[in-house]
């Protein structure tokens, strides 16, 4: 597949682009900043864009088989940058025609699990509270996917770490598994990748964890 790949130079990006090279794909690595991203292989474009500028986006996306997105905000102060660079993506492929988008969120974004415990509803609630801002700012991401025409997927992972791929995690569509406490980075990577062709997970949140 041809893939573009936005927020290529964070941790879930940067697994993006390595285990599609892997796989075979070709990949576009929109970056701010090439001198940040040091992934490299057979296959690769790196594509210097202004994130906040819908029309210079719209060469990364034109003709691609689907667009994936590792936006986020880093720190709590970057509260709001991922509705608002997820709006230009959004406005770049609706003007190319590309219809495929996965992105990652948050488990706290998706709905509580059935039968979730009290220690887990806790934590839930005390991150949830800690992290108010970075969650609306997720949950307006999923509001403008909502809103627009691209066949999305919002992949909902809890607590990230940096452990190595297992390809072996829970995943739920349109839910949430029991006691999501953590995932790692590569591993939300490989869900990402795993729902490009999955029917059932287009315009659906998706939950994944251990």
């Amino acid at each position: 597949m041809r893939l573009t790949v936005f927020g290529a130079t964070g941790g879930i990006g940067q697994e993006i682009v390595k285990q599609a090279l892997a796989s075979g794909h070709e990949v576009t690595a929109v970056v701010r900043d090439p001198a940040r991203f040091a992934v490299t292989g057979t296959g690769l474009d790196v594509f210097r864009a202004d994130l906040t500028a819908p029309e210079s986006l719209r060469r990364a996306v034109a003709g691609r088989d689907a667009v994936l997105s590792g936006l986020g905000a880093r720190k709590r102060s970057d509260a709001g940058i991922t509705a608002r660079l997820t709006r230009s993506v959004l406005a770049a492929m609706e003007a190319e025609g590309t219809r495929r988008l996965v992105v990652v969120s948050a488990a706290p974004v998706g709905p509580e699990a059935p039968g979730d415990g009290l220690l887990d509803r806790a934590m839930r609630s005390m991150i949830g509270a800690i992290l108010k801002e970075v969650y609306v700012d997720l949950s307006a991401m999923e509001a403008e996917l909502a809103a627009g025409t691209t066949d999305w997927t919002s992949v909902r992972p809890p607590k990230l770490t940096d452990k190595p791929l297992t390809g072996t995690y829970r995943r739920v569509v349109g839910g949430t598994p029991k006691a999501a406490r953590t995932i790692s980075r590569a591993d939300v990577a490989h869900a990402m990748l795993g729902c490009l062709d999955d029917p059932s997970t287009v315009k659906q949140g998706v939950g994944v964890a251990y």
